[in-house]
């Protein structure tokens, strides 16, 4: 039901402008990293990949997912969400990818997933010979590895730059604006640090979430092969399925914010402590409030005061926003 992403092809590692990395639309850049060794390494053979990484490997620990083969690779929730279908290890990478080698030709395998680990922790000089030029972005590089998975749609407050550099992914993504339609789990109870949502997509439960159906009205889609990238601009809902027995991806996250600035996600979470539970009357009082100073803010909002009288009404910088944490979380400390 999903429509196909937008694409681009032709571009290489270092043909990235301002045009893609800031667009507020997702984009498929097919071959972008078709000149990583990685890449060329994962289409020799099977075990192209697998070798490649065991050749930058440095005796490094990562974080790795363990699931179960009834979990059909959906890292998620147990039955009750008292907890979840899968438990964490830490363990050398390289058995890590014994484990995902011993299970390469199993039907419904046990699911091996590392996820999000800084590329530089476990294989120094990889980003020297496949990397992606972002234009001076402060991004950081993670590495994803493991067999079939499945990572229920959920945000990155950054923007992300995804690229598959072993095996095939499908990614399915939401705008923003269907957060009312994909039925989101706890915020403060996750399953890998962000919300996701409850809705199994590969099977979905219209009776229970019979409003998926119009996020699906809306879902844009794609599969990725070694060598493709994604962009996928923050705040966009995306589910993603590794399809093959062994999958790697390395993606660029970076926010396009000053450094002082907290994520988004502290208000949220401070709302609830301070906003959620007032009368409707004072919610609606304060959504005004947040409309003036905050989401409709311009050089009109504060023009009546004096520019050195503005205190918070100015616009920010470090030492301002050192001082507004500061008493902010004097406030917060009674």
């Amino acid at each position: 039901m999903a429509e196909a992403l937008r694409e681009i092809s032709g571009l290489g590692v270092n043909d990235l402008g301002d045009d893609i990395l800031n667009a507020t639309e997702p984009l498929v850049l097919r071959g972008l990293a078709a000149s990583w060794p990685m890449v060329r390494a994962a289409l020799a053979g099977e075990r192209g990949g697998d070798a490649y990484l065991r050749s930058h490997y440095r005796d490094a620990t990562v974080g790795a997912m363990l699931g179960p083969p009834e979990a059909g690779g959906r890292f998620f929730y147990n039955a009750d969400m008292s907890g979840f279908n899968f438990y964490p290890v830490h363990a050398k990478l390289t058995a890590v990818l014994d484990e995902i080698e011993a299970k390469r030709h199993h039907a419904t395998p046990a699911t091996v997933y590392v996820g999000s680990t800084t590329v530089e922790t476990c294989l120094p000089g990889f980003r020297e010979q496949n990397d992606i030029h972002l234009g001076g972005r402060d991004a950081l590089a993670s590495i994803w590895i493991g067999n079939r998975t499945r990572i229920a749609a959920h945000y990155d407050v950054p923007d992300n730059l995804a690229v598959v550099a072993a095996g095939h992914r499908r990614f399915t993504l939401f705008p923003p604006a269907q957060l009312k339609n994909l039925y989101i789990g706890p915020l403060d109870f996750t399953p890998a640090g962000q919300a996701v949502s409850l809705v199994d997509l590969l099977n979905p439960d219209f009776d229970k979430y019979p409003k998926f159906a119009e996020a699906l009205a809306h879902a844009q889609t794609a599969e990725l092969g070694p060598g493709d990238a994604i962009f996928i601009p923050s705040m966009w809902w995306h589910h993603i399925e590794a399809l093959d027995p062994f999958n790697v991806l390395v993606n660029y996250w970076w926010r396009q914010s000053p450094d002082y600035m907290d994520t988004p996600t502290s208000a949220l979470m401070l709302a609830f402590l301070t906003m959620r539970d007032l009368p409707a009357a004072q919610r609606k009082a304060w959504q005004e409030i947040f409309r003036h100073y905050i989401f409709e803010a311009d050089d009109s909002t504060a023009a009546h005061i004096p520019e050195y009288a503005r205190h918070v009404l100015a616009p920010l910088n470090d030492e301002a926003a050192r001082v507004l944490r500061a008493q902010t979380l004097k406030k917060m400390n009674r």
